[in-house]
């Protein structure tokens, strides 16, 4: 027996080898991999991608990045989507900085009036940002 753990941690023995299995046990503890919730610094990113595929625009989904420092939103992106170019570039002209600013806990429940002409698109975005915030807010009340 003692071969075959040699053989697996020849140099150092069993501590070295124990060792190392307990620095790569923590460090993959504090790693994430929700890919709907990141930080980059002080910053929090919510990716609806993967979050809100029930909700779709006009074509298709209409994912965004709702960026939120100190639990108030800094700003909202689209990011791609199948939407007729043309009607959704009104909506991110027209909706996109409307959470700006606002708590998340006002953000949730923000009534957010959709851009005339691009009502459908604009009502998934909407749904898009209440969903991300929801999530932001249920995963730190858990914290």
């Amino acid at each position: 027996m003692n071969y075959t753990i040699r053989k697996f941690f020849p140099l150092g023995g069993i501590k070295r080898g124990l060792l190392l299995i307990a620095a790569f046990l923590f460090l993959t503890s504090q790693t994430t991999d929700d890919p709907v919730m990141t930080k980059q610094k002080d910053v929090t990113i919510i990716n609806t991608t993967s979050l809100a595929t029930d909700i779709e625009g006009y074509v298709g989904q209409t994912p965004v990045k709702i960026y939120i420092k100190g639990d108030k939103v800094q700003r909202i992106e689209s990011l791609e989507n199948e939407e007729t170019p043309k009607y959704f570039d009104m909506v991110e002209k027209g909706l996109m900085k409307k959470w700006n600013g606002m708590p998340v806990k006002t953000a949730e429940k923000a009534k957010v009036d959709a851009v005339t002409g691009a009502t459908v698109s604009s009502e998934a975005v909407i749904e898009n940002v209440r969903r991300g915030i929801s999530y932001y807010l249920y995963i730190n009340k858990k914290k």
